[in-house]
């Protein structure tokens, strides 16, 4: 077999992740075209986000055991083949029904990518000088990506329309299989665990559950029992997929790092950085085109604050962590997000776009101290034969966190968009007060033309900047509810995370299932 080289893989390694950075941030800006285009409501945009998020968190574990049991080069040409495919079936997509299944699919194909493509960095640097350099340019791969993203997406919406996207995977992803094949070795683990079909389907039904009352309640109402139903569902599977665990000689998760209090506060740390800054990627754009106006374009430009500060801050934070513990750097991290959203409520009460753009770059801040530090620390607690099952359990972590995030943030921003709309109605329109669900739903979503479209041409007028008005509110709830939930988890992380790292010999190791080690 040929040899290959260590920082070719590297390079196509960094590719392959770079490219699934890029498509999860870049979908944002473009969320309120879609929605004008396909007629979608603010449910239908929820789930255009949330299906591949939802594919994405449930496979990353299984996904990271067939990689090792099958091979990583060729679990990587089977995800870009998937990812490839689904992209193109979301450019295409005629309705909001089928953009939703083709990005469940995408998600399934970024799922064995990204453990595919983190196993074979791991297996080609086995120097641990030469790994520390490896994985360092992959983060600032992964950086440049994800600061990227909003403004790229805003430029191809405009210019291009939504739909290219998706279609520009197409050649990236052809390029990157041509590199695959040549500049990755194959390899396997033929210690890992066998597959968990059981846990897998448990877990993935949980968060799909969960996620399923969560965004369809803006639909049918909280009131609902179906409603109830779901996310009841959701708590019982989350339940049966830790009894699940519990009971295998060789689990996904070993269940015996719970006990250590300091394990808890780390990967309660990446929840919170997830669910309270790293959703804001989503999130914001709808406040810059919705709230302010902003075209796509700008709102990708005006998305730039939060990104860069993102971007900029793991590097300040590296230097600060010879200097203060790990404790207090989580709780440092979350206590700027937290502040950072509740300045920002400030700010969208203000209504002025400078105000916003310093408020978000203090969240921004946050996020950038939290970004390596999240990882390094779940990592931290674990014996060294065990890191892929940690790994795996920290990606999962961060990803169930955005998609659950995004549908307790999105109830909140629909159902006070609906209310506010509502009181302002009765006041001045109540004749048009059956119409405020279809009218907060499509203002949610960004399509305001669509929203208005049911109204005689002098009553929109007079109904548009109370629909504006109404959403900014609600958006505000949300900005509110993330800063308090931010301060609240740097509390809880920085005072479990200042309990001893686990001795490691406690730990019985087993071969777990891997995730991206």
């Amino acid at each position: 077999m040929k040899s290959v080289s260590p920082r070719l893989t590297l390079l196509t390694a960094s590719g392959v992740c770079s490219l699934i950075v890029l498509d999860t941030n870049i979908v944002a800006v473009t969320l309120p075209s879609i929605a004008r285009d396909l007629g979608a409501s603010f449910v239908d945009i929820e789930w255009v986000v949330s299906a591949y998020m939802l594919a994405f968190a449930a496979l990353l574990l299984p996904a990271g055991s067939i990689a090792d049991r099958f091979g990583r080069k060729k679990t990587l040409l089977w995800g870009l083949s998937i990812f490839i495919l689904a992209s193109l079936g979301c450019g295409a997509a005629p309705t909001s029904l089928l953009l939703e299944i083709a990005r469940a699919v995408k998600g399934v194909g970024a799922a064995l990518l990204l453990t595919s493509a983190l196993a074979s960095i791991g297996h080609a640097f086995h120097d641990e000088v030469e790994r520390a350099k490896a994985w360092a340019f992959w983060g600032a791969c992964m950086g440049v990506a994800m600061t990227a993203a909003p403004t790229l997406g805003g430029l191809i919406t405009e210019y291009l329309g939504w739909r290219w996207i998706f279609y520009l995977n197409l050649p990236v992803g052809l390029l990157l299989m041509a590199l695959v094949r040549h500049a990755i070795g194959e390899s396997r683990d033929p210690q890992s665990a066998r597959l968990d079909p059981w846990g897998s389907l448990a877990f993935s039904a949980s968060l799909l559950c969960l996620i399923w009352g969560l965004i369809e309640a803006n639909r049918i109402g909280w009131n609902y029992p179906l409603t109830y139903a779901r996310v009841c569902a959701g708590v019982l599977l989350l339940g049966l997929f830790v009894l699940i665990e519990a009971l295998q000689r060789r689990p996904m998760i070993d269940l015996q790092l719970f006990r250590h209090p300091r394990f808890i506060g780390a990967l309660l740390g990446m929840f919170a950085y997830a669910g309270c800054a790293q959703v804001m990627m989503t999130l914001l754009p709808f406040y810059l085109q919705n709230g302010l106006g902003f075209s796509a374009v700008a709102s990708g430009l005006g998305m730039l604050p939060f990104a860069l500060t993102m971007l900029i801050c793991p590097r300040i934070g590296a230097r600060l962590a010879s200097r203060i513990s790990p404790a207090s750097m989580m709780a440092a991290g979350l206590t700027l997000v937290g502040c950072g959203n509740l300045l920002s409520v400030w700010a969208v009460d203000h209504g002025s776009y400078l105000s916003f753009a310093l408020t978000t770059a203090v969240t921004g801040a946050g996020a950038g101290l939290l970004n390596g530090d999240t990882q390094k620390n779940i990592m931290a607690c674990v014996p060294r034969d065990r890191v892929g099952m940690a790994s795996g359990m920290s990606t999962t972590m961060r990803f169930s966190a955005i998609v659950l995030a995004i549908g307790v943030f999105g109830a909140l921003l629909g159902s006070h968009t609906e209310q506010n709309l509502q009181a302002a109605l009765r006041q001045d329109a109540g004749q048009w007060l059956e119409q405020s669900h279809f009218i907060a739903s499509r203002v949610v979503a960004g399509d305001m033309p669509g929203a208005l479209s049911q109204l005689p041409a002098q009553v929109q007028a007079q109904v548009q900047p109370m629909a504006t008005r109404a959403f900014v509110a609600g958006f505000a709830v949300v900005l509110w509810v993330a800063g308090v939930l931010g301060l609240i988890g740097a509390v809880l992380v920085g005072t479990l995370m200042r309990n001893p790292i686990p001795p490691q010999p406690s730990l019985q190791p087993s071969p777990g299932g891997r995730g991206l080690g």
